[in-house]
């Protein structure tokens, strides 16, 4: 038996074999031979979503190729491959993604089968950029799915979990390749309350960070623009990642110092300015390691929720060492988005991995879940059957799918089968 766990550390299990095919071929037939299989990507979920004792694919290795449409307007791409590989690829060809997340090792497949998404006021996430998708089969054999063959399927495929079979190739919508321009600035915390609605509708991307304790927020703007790519300026001899990684052990030490500390990262962040091509301005660096639990939510509810829970950490004087992220999304028709009611706000609450964070983030999803919020399903969070069912008008409908695409559950595993089975 193989060991494996997640990028944070917090999910671990022990599948029978961990496989890395190479060939459709071979990958087919390791499906169809499995009794469990589940697929893992970067291993950026922070719910045990890939974890099983059965069979645990990598499809990183997997051959396959770049297909431009005659239009260039969607490719079809390896789902394997990773989002880091597939943007550098597209850029090549004069191509880029119509947004992406903050990081990006996370498999195209993981991210669309989670509804993983970025910032923007009227862009969805990565699962609304679907076309079609390629599929093995529980038995082995490939299927193929889109809104004009096995439209159902394709429905359900959208945001799958995993749950309909192994992706091996996806469709998805491009855009002419093109250069974003960053700021990266200090706001006061009230100021960015009160001016958020309008940063968002000037520029396409919009985002702040915010430490609990702090009262200045980390706002980040980005925007399409043609002016020339800034030089590539020599790495700084002060790391940030370092510092907040130094704050970061110090708070988990003496957590009474978390407020000293998070003003102290306030205070040192940068103000900076760049301009380069949009696969490379997008994602950051996350070399410090947390645990995440992201709530989606209507979005008028969306800055109250959040200074309700900035409040609430305050009164309680919680040890907290990372900042909320909050954003906006568009909505979109997905069965099991949660976005699916309409535009949504978004709030990221992460803890240091060091620390105790289960305790903590479970008090503060009731704070969300009042607000009308539906969680990411890649973090952290405690719905059972039930609530799937109150939330998402189409879960049993998804579930129905789910049982004639995979009759025996072989791409169930115990937190699924709790949910979905």
């Amino acid at each position: 038996m193989a060991s494996w766990n997640n990028w944070s550390g917090s999910v671990r299990a022990e599948p029978a074999q961990v496989a890395r095919p190479r060939t459709e071929a071979t990958l087919a037939e390791m499906v169809r031979q499995a009794a469990k299989v589940r697929v893992v990507g970067a291993g950026h979920s922070f719910m045990p979503l890939c974890e099983t004792d059965g069979l645990l694919l990598s499809l990183e290795d997997l051959e396959g190729k770049l297909e431009i449409a005659p239009d260039r307007r969607t490719v079809t791409a390896p789902a394997g491959w990773s989002l880091k590989r597939l943007t550098k690829a597209l850029w090549e060809e004069g191509l880029s993604l119509p947004n992406q997340g903050d990081v990006n090792p996370q498999s195209l497949a993981g991210a669309l089968s989670t509804g993983t998404h970025g910032t923007g006021r009227d862009l969805g996430s990565l699962a609304t950029i679907a076309h079609g998708f390629r599929l093995i089969g529980a038995d082995g054999e490939v299927v193929e799915c889109s809104r004009s063959e096995r439209p159902e399927l394709f429905e359900a495929q959208r945001l799958s979990l995993g749950l309909f079979g192994v992706v091996t190739r996806a469709t998805v919508d491009v855009l002419p390749a093109y250069r974003l321009e960053e700021r990266i600035e200090r706001k006061p915390l009230a100021w960015t309350m009160e001016n958020f609605a309008d940063l968002a509708e000037r520029h396409r991307h919009a985002e702040f960070f915010v430490f609990p304790y702090a009262e200045e927020v980390i706002l980040k703007t980005l925007h399409p623009t043609e002016a020339p790519e800034t030089p590539r300026g020599k790495r700084p001899m002060i790391n940030e990642e370092e510092i907040f990684r130094f704050c970061c052990d110090v708070t988990a030490a003496a957590p009474f110092l978390a407020g000293p500390a998070q003003r102290f990262m306030t205070a040192a962040s940068s103000a900076s300015h760049k301009i380069g091509p949009a696969y490379r301005i997008f994602p950051s660096t996350r070399s410090v390691r947390f645990e995440e639990m992201e709530y989606e939510m209507p979005r008028a509810a969306g800055l109250p929720a959040l200074m309700e829970a900035i409040a609430w950490i305050r009164r309680r004087k919680a040890p907290v060492a990372f900042p909320f992220e909050f954003r906006w999304a568009a909505g979109d028709d997905i069965w099991m988005s949660p976005f699916n009611t309409g535009p949504g706000a978004s709030i990221s609450m992460h803890q240091y991995a060091k620390m105790p964070w289960s305790p903590l983030l479970a008090e503060a999803e009731a704070i969300f879940r009042a607000a009308g919020g539906r969680p990411h399903w890649a973090k952290r969070h405690t719905l059972a059957r039930s609530d799937v069912d109150a939330l998402y008008p189409m879960a049993e409908r998804f579930r129905d799918v789910r049982r004639a695409a995979d009759p025996q559950g072989k791409f169930l595993n115990a937190h699924l089968a709790e949910l979905f089975s």
